[in-house]
């Protein structure tokens, strides 16, 4: 069953909640205005509105899910962001090892903070390790993710900001690509899609292209569901293939 609306994971699961803003990508960050309004609302854990916070009664959660399940942990904060102590993280991969039933799909824009944990611990099989590249400045973060043990490497090109140029993805499974949504989005031009595409054909990399965003294919703007998800005529869903 899908409870989350992320077209490329099944449900979310927050260990810790809020973040700061460290590349041109976190400009209109969706999960900084999700909770300032939750935080509106007086919903529990956002007194503080989007600052970085740990909650330790949400750890066993997915051990309450019997059900297999792909998580995207951390959809509402950075689970290496710099103020995460790494014995809460410690705790965080406990849970997601003696669950291995689920798999976990952990994307960062931390890639130092990412290889410092990774040079004395191990990536457990059910995780899927991944970084944003939303400009040709944050290519070196595929570099570090390449150089850690894990069983899938994923990409999330999203918002794509720019031509990101040439692509090395030896040792990358996976690449997720879309466009920028929210009132201030930034434009994705189709050219920078299709040439991310082609590479990963190339390279022999599963592509998945998970919106247009708030501006459409034709570099109109509208609604993000009138945009939809199509592109060369298609919805593109591939899945990395496991080894």
């Amino acid at each position: 069953m899908k409870y989350s609306k992320i077209e490329w994971t099944e449900a979310t699961w927050n260990p810790s909640i809020g973040c700061n803003k460290v590349s041109a990508g976190c400009k209109h960050c969706y999960a900084e205005v999700m909770a300032n309004r939750l935080q509106a609302m007086g919903t529990p854990g956002y007194e503080n509105g989007f600052e970085f916070k740990i909650l330790p009664d949400r750890l066993r959660t997915p051990l309450k899910n019997k059900k297999p399940t792909k998580y995207f942990v951390n959809s509402m904060s950075d689970l290496f962001h710099e103020e995460m102590p790494f014995g809460f993280l410690e705790e965080v991969f406990n849970t997601i090892t003696i669950t291995p039933q689920h798999t976990y799909q952990i994307l960062t824009k931390r890639e130092d903070n990412l290889a410092l944990y990774f040079s004395n611990h191990i990536v457990p099989d059910n995780v899927w390790l991944g970084v944003t590249v939303e400009n040709t400045i944050s290519k070196r973060r595929i570099d570090l993710l390449r150089n850690i043990d894990a069983k899938i490497r994923f990409l999330s090109v999203e918002p794509l900001l720019e031509d990101i140029g040439e692509l090395d993805l030896a040792g990358i499974h996976w690449v997720i690509v879309g466009g920028e949504s929210g009132h201030n989005a930034r434009p994705m031009k189709a050219e920078w899609a299709l040439k991310i595409k082609e590479q990963c054909e190339q390279q022999g990399v599963s592509f998945f292209f998970k919106q247009w965003g708030a501006w459409g294919a034709d570099g109109q703007k509208r609604s993000k569901k009138a945009n939809g998800r199509i592109l060369l005529g298609q919805e593109w869903n591939e899945e990395p293939v496991l080894v």
